[in-house]
């Protein structure tokens, strides 16, 4: 009786801490959208990534996740990968761990494992400018620039001010380029 007490007591607790994490985002999400200027942006969106850095429940996997990312800035990007998949073992719902993944994929130019990664992040969170902006990036280095415009143009429907909507400019030229 007493174990499963606990469990209940442990159970909740997730699940509050979780809910509690999902009410912020929506109301930083929900400023993001009514913001126009950026600075305003800048600040809220290092909130919102403080929010996704931060696993809900576990600081171990946080941990982790601290160390993935600073193994992938040092370009030890398969001991990255191993410790992104381990957090993803632990936690296949953490939409940053499947985001960091997909980032090294990226910079190891494995960019399908990449776009299967990042679909995995805008299941979990829609609203991922990350994603979204390595989405884009991986779509213009496949030439796939229509994709690239679309995702960007995805973003732009929470995140009015994303900073990435100045490469739809850039993309459009490279398409006038392709058919000439």
């Amino acid at each position: 009786m007493k174990v499963f007490i606990l469990f209940l007591f442990i159970f909740n607790f997730v699940s509050s801490a979780q809910s509690s994490q999902k009410v912020i985002l929506n109301n930083l999400f929900d400023q993001l959208q009514t913001i126009n200027n950026s600075k305003s942006a800048a600040l809220l969106e290092q909130k919102i990534w403080s929010i996704w850095n931060e696993h809900p429940s576990d600081f171990k996997l946080t941990e982790k996740l601290e160390f993935g990312t600073e193994l992938m800035q040092y370009g030890d990007y398969n001991y990255a990968l191993k410790v992104f998949s381990n957090i993803l073992e632990n936690d296949p719902k953490w939409s940053e761990a499947w985001n960091k993944r997909a980032t090294v994929y990226f910079l190891m130019s494995q960019f399908k494992n990449s776009l299967n990664d990042i679909d995995k992040v805008l299941d979990i969170e829609p609203r991922h400018f990350g994603a979204i902006s390595g989405q884009a990036r991986i779509y213009i280095k496949l030439q796939e620039y229509e994709k690239a415009i679309k995702s960007i143009e995805n973003a732009l429907k929470f995140y009015p001010s994303f900073k990435n909507r100045e490469l739809i400019p850039e993309i459009e030229r490279l398409i006038k380029e392709d058919s000439i």
